[in-house]
């Protein structure tokens, strides 16, 4: 496996060119966040708007708007239950994320059907969450599209059949090639499945071990694709390697890393790393 490096992240999130305006950085839309867990998908629409991306839309339950504007006022919302207005966004992002809080009622199989029938093959899928456990349960045909999945292991187990103690490099990258899609495995020591290599984040710890780490890292590589699109993998990688390195930065002086706290870091390690060879 090859190593995910500093210099590679230092690559990719490069100086912000003056003439530029919020739709040079992309446009994702976040799907997710039943009423029950609406935190999920306030940490993952966080994640993305912190992480650079020029306009992020949340697709959720009427119930968490107001928690959800509270916390993170740069997001627009759209209600769940209205599939044509996804629909319609759809024709306007750069990506979406789907899953986080997603639950699996008849609803949330529904909106992943909308999104899968209407998503187009240039567009970004991070597919994460009940997402991932939706698809391991029902017969769906997966679009054609940039498809990323995020699944720790057990989701990862439920995906590809493999248990956790067969999950070896060979049997995961077999899959991987079936799904015709980037895996990025959530563990100690993360991996990446790509159609050119697999890669392994060599950051990381257990201070990370809490609810809401994965819909982190889902908002973060939905807001890293949408927004260095000319080089997708090194997004997908960078915003790996950036989630734990600020939680390993974080658990220097913490017993515990929250995920919101990471959150509000990335805009300032993201500069650190962007004036890097400066």
């Amino acid at each position: 496996m090859q190593k995910i490096t500093q210099a590679l992240v230092e690559q990719t999130i490069k100086k912000r060119a003056v003439h530029t305006h919020k739709g040079s950085f992309g446009k994702l839309l976040v799907v997710g966040g039943n009423a029950q867990f609406g935190g999920a998908i306030i940490l993952t629409s966080s994640a993305a708007i912190y992480s650079g991306c020029g306009l992020v839309t949340t697709a959720t339950d009427p119930s968490n708007f107001a928690s959800l504007h509270a916390r993170l006022p740069e997001t627009m919302v759209i209600d769940i239950h209205q599939q044509t207005a996804i629909t319609e966004m759809l024709k306007k992002v750069t990506g979406v994320v789907i899953g986080p809080g997603l639950g699996e009622t008849t609803l949330a199989l529904q909106t992943l059907q909308t999104v899968f029938q209407s998503i187009e093959a240039s567009q970004f899928l991070i597919i994460d969450g009940s997402a991932i456990d939706l698809i391991a349960t029902h017969t769906l045909d997966l679009p054609k599209a940039h498809l990323i999945f995020t699944p720790h292991e057990m989701e990862w187990q439920r995906l590809s059949g493999i248990p956790i103690a067969s999950q070896t490099e060979s049997r995961n990258k077999q899959v991987q090639k079936q799904l015709q899609a980037t895996i990025v495995l959530k563990k100690h020591h993360t991996e990446i499945y790509t159609d050119a290599a697999t890669y392994q984040l060599t950051l990381g710890g257990p201070a990370m071990a809490t609810g809401g780490m994965g819909d982190t890292l889902a908002g973060m590589i939905g807001g890293f694709v949408t927004q260095f699109s000319n080089t997708p993998l090194n997004a997908i990688l960078s915003a790996t390697y950036l989630h734990s390195f600020i939680a390993d930065e974080l658990g220097q002086s913490q017993y515990v890393t929250l995920p919101h706290q990471i959150i509000k870091r990335i805009p300032q390690v993201m500069w650190q790393f962007s004036n890097a060879n400066h």
